[in-house]
C-alpha cells in the first residue's frame, strides 16, 4: 500500500472527488482490506495488461491472413485507430484539468504510487486505449473482440483499485475509446481495395491470400 505523499491540491485544478469521492474511497479502502496476493495480480495488470491488447492484435492478424481483404484492412487499423483516441482523450485531459483522486483525497492509501500533480486524471488513458483497442478488435474478428472487450472492462476496473482514478474517470475513457473507434473502424474497412493490391505485391505473404 502506497500512502498519499502529496498535499491537498484543490487550488490547482479540478476537484473530481464530489462526482464520486465516496465511491472511490469505498473501492480503495476493498483494495487495501484485500489479500496482498490478489492486490499484486491486479497491480500487474494494470500496469502490464495493455500488452495484452498488443497480443490480441497479432493474434487478429495471423487470422486475417485468411480473411477477406475488409478484415486484414481493420486489424492494420487497430494501432492506428488506438493512437486516435489517446490523442482525443490527450485533448480532453488538458481541456478538464482534474486532480488525481490520491491527491485531492487526504488519507488516501493506494496500491500504485500517486503520480505528480500535473498527470490529470480525467478520463483515464489506460482505459481509452484498452476500449479503443476492444472496439477495433471487435470489428476485425468478432471472438477476439469478445476477449478485448473483458480485458478493458478489467482493466479500468483495476484503475480505480489501485488508487489511479475516480470511477467516472474509467466510465468516460470507456466512452471516448468506445465513440472514436467505431467510426475509424468502419472507415478502415474501405481500405479493403489497397489490401488486396498489396496482397498481390511483395507484402502477399504478410498479408496472406484472403478468403479463398
Amino acid at each position: 500500500m502506497t500512502p498519499n505523499v502529496h498535499p491537498p491540491a484543490r487550488l490547482l485544478a479540478y476537484d473530481g472527488s464530489g462526482i464520486d469521492g465516496g465511491l472511490y474511497t469505498r473501492i480503495t479502502g476493498w483494495a487495501e482490506a484485500a489479500p496482498h496476493w490478489f492486490d499484486q495480480l491486479v497491480t500487474q495488470w494494470s500496469a502490464l495488461g495493455l500488452g495484452v491488447f498488443a497480443v490480441l492484435m497479432v493474434w487478429a492478424w495471423w487470422r486475417a491472413r485468411a480473411a477477406d481483404s475488409a478484415v486484414m484492412a481493420r486489424v492494420l487499423a487497430s494501432p492506428l485507430i488506438v493512437v486516435g483516441a489517446y490523442l482525443v482523450n490527450s485533448v480532453f485531459k488538458s481541456l478538464v484539468e482534474e486532480n488525481r483522486p490520491c491527491q485531492q483525497i487526504p488519507g488516501t492509501v493506494t496500491l500504485e504510487a500517486c503520480p505528480a500533480p500535473g498527470d490529470w486524471s480525467f478520463p483515464s488513458n489506460h482505459t481509452v486505449i484498452a476500449f479503443a483497442a476492444a472496439v477495433a478488435l471487435w470489428y476485425a474478428d468478432r471472438r477476439l473482440g469478445w476477449i478485448g472487450l473483458v480485458a478493458a472492462v478489467l482493466m479500468g476496473a483495476s484503475r480505480v483499485w489501485v488508487g489511479a482514478h475516480y470511477p467516472h474517470d474509467v466510465a468516460v475513457g470507456a466512452l471516448v475509446g468506445v465513440l472514436v473507434a467505431i467510426p475509424l473502424a468502419l472507415l478502415a474497412g474501405r481500405a479493403a481495395p489497397l489490401v488486396d493490391r498489396l496482397r498481390t505485391g511483395p507484402l502477399g505473404p504478410v498479408l496472406g491470400a484472403g478468403a479463398a
